[in-house]
């Protein structure tokens, strides 16, 4: 053999396996897109989100990804904006082609993006509760955060356990604030409670005083706040402020205990309904969610140093659903689709979930447990 010919077949034999190599390393990697409010007046939702969605990633890949393939996670940072939501989704699907997005982080950029979603074929796991989102059901977009609906009517049934017939609504205006207030206004009328005021504030408002005179004037019974805003410590300061002696009810929204302490003592006694990773610690050993529920609570916590909360969960939970369509469909992502249909009694923090062609959501309302803050902390609501 020339010497040439020797070179050539050194040069193939070197080569070759480098080409092999590369081509597997881009086979074997699943690209997921999220978009979540990092920074901006969200950050609360988001900065857990995007932390939790990063261990999740590193954990699932340090043992091997999903049957060999490992997640590649590309975050954008929305701060909170629908029109950078709606440029990122677009990004995600047409220049990165991931194979589903999480998230965003609130309701209204969820809906601005969710058409563009269905169009690019893209499965949407969405972070946000408007039940908007999966109602009615469309082909792609999924979520994992409990509905409004749900948080509405137990609320509703401690109000009437307590004797509480005439209430004030007051909410943010924005896409989560909004879509409360339709639901908290029907679970009223649904329950015989009477809502005698329902006020809109902006959602950047530092003082909510002249919004809750106006509840005082009407000698409300109770005050519902419906929102994702800082404005959860405002309103049970301001109310005491004005010596308001009707009961505060939260949404769901109030599930991060530093609110609880930025409200500090005109904090206690707030009832809202909430997941039950706050209570994870009290659920009976036996409880379906209480093993992940510690998990999630001590992996999060020991690697943040800061309280884990419901909102992280959120996605937590849209990363091992996909986790589980990813198991059963590989990298087809129509079959991940179909996949996500099928999950039945899985376990995630925000409840148990069983999805099916007609519930995208997969929870239902016993998803939901009612909460209370008791010196500075979050309790288990009891009569």
């Amino acid at each position: 053999m020339s010497l040439n010919k020797i070179i050539v077949s050194l040069l193939c034999a070197t080569l070759l396996p480098v080409a092999i190599s590369c081509k597997k390393k881009s086979g074997d990697s699943i690209k997921i897109g999220a978009i979540f409010s990092v920074t901006g007046p969200a950050s609360f939702l988001g900065a857990p989100e995007e932390k939790t969605a990063r261990m999740m990633v590193d954990e699932i890949n340090a043992r091997g990804g999903i049957d060999g393939k490992t997640l590649e996670l590309i975050v954008k940072d929305s701060a909170g904006s629908p029109e950078k939501a709606i440029s990122f989704a677009k990004q995600l699907i047409e220049e990165e082609k991931v194979y589903a997005i999480i998230g965003p982080s609130t309701s209204g950029e969820t809906m601005k993006i969710k058409g563009i979603c269905e169009e690019g074929k893209t499965i949407l796991i969405s972070c946000a509760a408007a039940e908007v989102i999966t109602n009615p059901v469309t082909k792609y977009t999924f979520k994992v955060a409990q509905n409004d609906s749900f948080g509405a009517q137990k609320i509703c049934e401690v109000m009437k356990k307590k004797g509480i017939r005439s209430i004030g609504i007051v909410t943010s205006n924005d896409g989560y604030g909004i879509a409360g207030k339709e639901q908290m206004e029907k679970a009223a009328a649904k329950n015989g409670i009477a809502v005698l005021i329902s006020e809109v504030y902006d959602k950047k408002a530092t003082d909510l005083t002249g919004v809750l005179t106006k509840l005082k004037a009407k000698n409300v019974q109770a005050v519902v706040n419906w929102s994702i805003v800082p404005a959860q410590s405002i309103v049970p300061k301001n109310m005491k402020q004005l010596n308001m002696d009707a009961q505060l009810f939260q949404s769901s929204g109030f599930g991060n205990i530093k609110y609880a302490k930025e409200a500090g003592e005109a904090g206690e006694g707030i009832i809202f309904p909430c997941g039950r990773l706050l209570i994870a610690e009290a659920l009976p050993d036996n409880h379906p969610q209480k093993a992940l529920l510690m998990k999630y609570k001590k992996d999060y916590e020991s690697k943040y140093g800061e309280d884990a909360s419901t909102f992280g969960g959120h996605a937590y939970d849209a990363l091992i659903i996909l986790e589980e369509a990813i198991k059963k469909a590989g990298a087809d992502r129509e079959k991940a689709r179909d996949a996500i249909e099928n999950i039945k009694d899985l376990p995630g923090v925000g409840g148990v979930y069983n999805f099916s062609p007609a519930d995208h959501l997969g929870l239902d309302i016993n998803a939901f447990d009612m909460l209370t803050v008791r010196d500075g902390k979050f309790v288990r609501y009891t009569e």
